[in-house]
Order: C-alpha cells, then structure tokens, then sequence
C-alpha cells in the first residue's frame, strides 16, 4: 500500500503529489524508457540518487536508501542494487520518494528514501539473460544470468543464479618512468597488466504468513576467484618489476525475517543473520633494484551473528513511536606471512584473532507538526567489547551514544528544505587490525584503534520544476574526532593505520533531474550528480595539514536516456567524470587519477519481454595514472628517493547482452 493519501492528481503519467514529504511516481512515469527492472526505475526518479548502503558490522547503521514494499531487505551480503535488479518492472505498481521523513518509515540516518511498492496478487515471474563482453585485447567474459519468482496466496518463492566473467578495467598497457630527486631519469620501464577474474552467485528466499504475521527465510552463497598479472621490461636499464595476485573468496549468508501487526497501529519485526566468509590470497613480487624478491600470503575467516527487534507504534496519524535493539557478535581469524628472499619478514600483528560483542538499543520519533513542517528525531545508545589475541593482546570496551535531528519544511509543492544534526561514530575495520599489503606496499595491523567520531551539520534545498525535473543541492560539514589514517608503526619500519587526531570536511552536492521534452528532444531525460570535497588533518609524520587519505575533491557523474518508441528502443550514454585519490603514507605519497569514463548504450526490444543491449564501454580509451613520491625514511626529515610516473591505457571494450522475460 502507498504511503499516503494523494492529495494532488496530475496526469496519469506524472508523478503525485503526497502526504508531508511523499511524492509517487506511476510505473506509467517511466514508460517512455521501457525499462526492464526495478533498479533501472529507481535511477529515473527525479532528484533521488541511490544509495546502496555501507559494509559496516551489523544492520542498524549498514542500510541503504531504498525499501521495497516499505520494508528494507534483511540480507547484508546480498547487495542492495541486485535484490532491486530481481524485481521485474512489470511488477512495480509505482515508486515513492520520501523526502525528510514520513510517518511510520524508519529513515535510517537518510534524509531521503525511495519506496518500491510492487502489484499485488498472483503472479510468476522468469528471467534468462546471456551476455559477453568483448575485451579489446581479445579477452572475453561471457555471463548467464537465470532468474524465477512465484507468488500466490500470501506467499513468494525467489531463486536466482549468475555466473559471470569480468576483468579489471583499471589495469592495462603503458609506460613507467622513474625520477632522482634532481630531477634527472633513472629509468623507464614498458608495463602490462592484466586482471580477469570469475564469479558465481546463488540466491533464494521464501516468504509465507506465520504465527499471525510474515516469515521470510533467505540465503546467499557466492564465490569469486581473481588473479592479477603486472610485468615491467626495462628500456634503458636491465631490472624490471613483476607481480602476480591470486585471490580466492568464498560468502555464504542465511537470514530470517519475521513480521507481524498488532492491530492497525503496531508492528513488531525481528530478524537473524548470520554470516561467514573465507578469502585466501597469494602474492609474489620481484623487484631486483628494491632487493625484492618477496611471497605474501594470508588467509582470513570472517563471521557474522546479528539479531534485531524493532517495534513501531503509530499514535496518530502525525505522531510515530519505534523503539528497539540489536546485537551482533562478530570474528576475524587472520593468518599473514612474508618472505623476501627466502627469508621470513617479522610482521607485527601478522597472527591475529579479533572478536567484537556489540550492543545497540535505539528510539525514535516522526511528528508531522503539520503538512508543512517534520520532525524526526532519534537517540541511539551503543556499547561493544573489543578483543584480540595472538600477536596483539588487548581487550578495550566502548561506549557512545549518539543523537540525530532531521526537520523538513516545505512550504509548497515544489520547495523543501531539510536540515540534519546528528553524532555519527564509525566502526573498526577489521582489516586495520592485521598485516596487508595495499597498492603494491606492506603495512602492519594495528588492533589498537578507535573509532572515527563526526559531529554532522547538513542542509538542502530541493526545487520541483516541470513533470520530472528537480534541482537539489546539499552542504555538509563534519567535525572529526580520532581521524583514522596512516602512520608508521611503533618499529618505524612499517606503514600502519592510527588515529591521527582531529580533521573536518566540508561537501557541496548538486544534483539535478532534466526532462528534455521542452528543450526539443521529447522522452529524453538529463541526470547529474557532483560533490566538491574539502578535507584536512594534521600529517603524524611532518606535523603539517593535509587532505584525509583516500578523499576525493571531485566526484561528478552524468546520465542521458532517450526512449525511441517509434524504434522500439532506448538509447542513451553514461558519463562518469576524472576523479584524483591521494594515500599519505609515512614514508610514500600515492596518487591515483583515472580519467572521464564514457559509454553509450542502445537497447532495442522488439517485443515484450525481449531485448538486446549492447555498449561501448570507455569510448574514450581512459588512462589510469599513478604518481609515487618515495622518501628513504619518514616524510619531512628524509630526502626523497626517488618519483615514479605510470601511465596505463584501457581501451574500448564491447559489451551485448540479450535478456528474454517471462510472466509479469
């Protein structure tokens, strides 16, 4: 059922406007692009970006921005765009985007949230869909894709299943050149890289009326084997460089959902997750002018136990009360060894096994003061007991508790502005806690951390112009505490994550949404979406102020979807703009830049059910560029090595896929 009730009807095709914050976009609303899926939906609505949410431990803070018949999926591994991707258009009755806040919808953290509310009644649902894509080296990665539902009588039976290639489009052919700190050539080397890989997912899941409410039981189990090949030949030296990554992992994930209304204004929901997950991963790397000669090899078994209650009371149709818990027990047992010429490498926190007992208790509240004015406010409360045994012995316990403030106002149809205040604290990585190697360099873990903690300020405007099209543009500023970043380890030998002190970062995103009928180009529609980044923190090694690690200035990308009814077709080209990464290591400064990825796609369907897609994927042929600056010791005090330019060519590549549908 929607949300609320239709207060302003326009046409049949156009998006309605609801109750406080709702608006409802028809399936008729995306007709003109024919799309095939949910997913293909969602990146249509005007003004919504999606969100498909973090990898953080446990369910509470790990959501992303889209529910499905007002709910959100209860599966972690099982990423939030393929469970949207399942769902057949032809099943969608209409899209709600609730923008500040809506009675009886738990916002997660979003100011924003779209709804996917699916037909009701009997129905079964099949897919089968082949595709390759043509690597323009030669290579090619192949793709079956099987899908089926079946609904009737209160329940649903889902199973899906894909195997697919797939390489590394940052990788490929070029030159690499070596500078003294004079400035003068030490060396050039002709590089090729190369990096394929497999994978194979399975899912299913079944839902049925149980104990006066609904059950939904799910699983997951997916595998993938990556390798990774880099070779450098001297031109004017004799050394060279060769690396050569292997990588195997395996995922498996069940779940139970159980849900149920106690009377017409109360609903209790629980679930369980469990998971577990396995990677093994090898690699050797020769280089003889570093004396390298090296094998590193780790292997790392992951679990996951999560169980959640929540319960929603809805006092008046202004007025929604949820208050719950969760808790989670979490485990990493990590094993890494290195050898450099035969010789085994001490690596600090190389043996390790974490464990994390976490609590979170919460309550929340959305008063709709009236159709202008929301409020949402929420107050979570949690506590986790950190453990690590092997190399690294340390037992720590934590507490935080932390406050969220959403107001919405919007004084018409077509103006809203939202302002959020919350406390937001992070989560340990567990991969901080063990010996890695990141970008080709050897870090040590670090068990010993805390958690990043952000004081969050944020305001946006969003403007609603002719049918479809909105302008929404948001500043955001965050105070940081415990900065997590890198420095060297305690031997000074080493690269190791640490909390660097405090930092802040200042955003600005625009996003906007163009219906190209009135500029001439009738059925086509302009989304864009960019955000400037500001960061700084103090350098642990020169004492001086810097970008975060990692933080990009500059993320924009771009997207045109024409619908040729006449053709029975869409076309349409996806532009994903340059963006610059640069790591600060205590004794390394890398940059990363990747140039404007460009592809444009055609999909013809010549019938209902069928069609057939094919793009050009980067028809720019973007290069991958990479920039080292390494020191012989701590940045600031030591002088620099040497510089290194990289530069990698990727070229266009063919993608054809044909997809056939049944049922609806």
């Amino acid at each position: 059922m929607g949300l609320g009730v239709v207060l302003v009807t326009l046409a049949a095709a156009s998006p309605q406007a609801a109750q406080a914050g709702v608006v409802s976009y028809p399936a008729s609303f995306f007709a003109s692009s024919q799309p095939n899926t949910a997913m293909e939906m969602i990146y249509l609505v005007p003004g919504f970006t999606f969100d498909a949410g973090s990898g953080v431990r446990g369910f509470e803070g790990a959501a992303g921005n889209v529910l499905v018949d007002g709910e959100r999926p209860a599966t972690k591994s099982d990423d939030l765009e393929s469970v949207i991707r399942r769902i057949p258009a032809s099943q969608v009755d209409h899209i709600e985007v609730i923008r500040g806040g809506a009675p009886g919808i738990d916002m997660q953290g979003k100011t924003v949230l779209a709804n996917i509310v699916r037909k009701k009644g009997d129905a079964v649902t099949g897919l089968i869909a082949v595709a390759n894509t043509f690597v323009y080296d030669g290579r090619q990665n192949p793709a079956v894709r099987l899908e089926g539902t079946r609904s009737g009588n209160g329940r649903k039976l889902e199973a899906s299943f894909i195997i697919a290639g797939f390489y590394d489009d940052g990788s490929g052919d070029g030159l690499r050149a070596r500078y003294g700190e004079d400035g003068d050539l030490i060396g050039r080397w002709n590089v090729a890289t190369e990096g394929d890989g497999t994978q194979a997912v399975g899912t299913g899941a079944y839902e049925r009326p149980a104990f006066g409410g609904k059950i939904r039981f799910n699983g997951r189990a997916f595998y993938e084997r990556f390798w990774y090949d880099e070779n450098a030949r001297g031109i004017d030296v004799a050394d060279g460089l060769t690396e050569r990554d292997d990588q195997e992992r395996h995922d498996g994930e069940v779940g139970v959902t159980w849900n149920r209304d106690f009377g017409p204004r109360t609903k209790f929901e629980a679930l369980g997750i469990q998971q577990l997950k396995h990677t093994d991963l090898f690699i050797k790397l020769q280089e003889p002018p570093q004396d390298l000669d090296g094998v590193l090899k780790a292997k790392r078994l992951y679990g996951e136990s999560i169980g959640r209650a929540v319960l929603t009371f809805r006092k008046s149709d202004a007025l929604t009360l949820e208050t719950g818990g969760e808790t989670a027990w979490n485990w990493l047992n990590s094993k890494t060894s290195f050898e450099n010429n035969g010789e085994a490498v001490d690596l600090p926190a190389a043996d390790v096994e974490v464990e994390e007992l976490r609590g979170e208790a919460f309550t929340k509240a959305t008063w709709v003061i009236n159709p202008k004015l929301t409020l949402e406010g929420a107050l979570r409360g949690e506590a986790s007991r950190i453990s690590s045994s092997g190399d690294v012995v340390l037992e720590k316990t934590l507490y935080f508790i932390k406050p969220r403030l959403l107001t919405t106002w919007s004084p018409d149809a077509n103006d809203q502005v939202r302002v959020r205040l919350e406390r937001e604290v992070g989560q340990l990585n567990f991969d901080d806690f063990v010996a890695a190697v990141n970008a080709g360099a050897l870090s040590t873990g670090n068990p010993d951390l805390e958690p990043e903690e952000a004081y969050v300020a944020e305001a946006a405007y969003e403007r609603r112009f002719w049918t479809g099209g909105s302008a929404v543009i948001t500043v955001r500023h965050f105070e940081i505490e415990n900065v997590i970043d890198r420095a060297p380890d305690p031997s000074g030998e080493f690269d190791a994550p640490a909390n660097i002190g405090d930092g802040a970062r200042d955003e600005v995103s625009l996003q906007l949404t163009v219906p190209t009928d009135k500029l001439g180009l009738k059925g086509g529609t302009l989304r864009s979406q960019s955000t400037w980044r500001r960061s700084q923190v103090t350098d642990p090694t020169t004492g001086e102020t810097r970008e975060i690690s990692g933080e990009r200035p500059v993320d924009w990308e771009a997207h045109y979807t024409q619908g040729l009814p006449r053709f029975k077709a869409t076309w349409g080209v996806d532009v994903y703009g340059s963006w610059r990464e640069s790591y600060y290591r205590f004794d390394v400064i890398q940059t990363t830049k990747l140039r404007t990825f460009v592809d444009p796609f055609f999909e013809w369907k010549p019938k209902p059910g069928l069609s057939v897609r094919m793009e050009l994927q980067n028809l720019r042929s973007r290069p991958l560029l990479r920039y080292l600056d390494v020191y012989d010791g701590p940045r600031g005090t030591s002088p620099l090595a040497f510089h290194e330019n990289l530069r990698l060519e990727n070229k266009t590549s063919f993608y054809l896929r044909v997809r056939k549908s049944f049922g609806g």
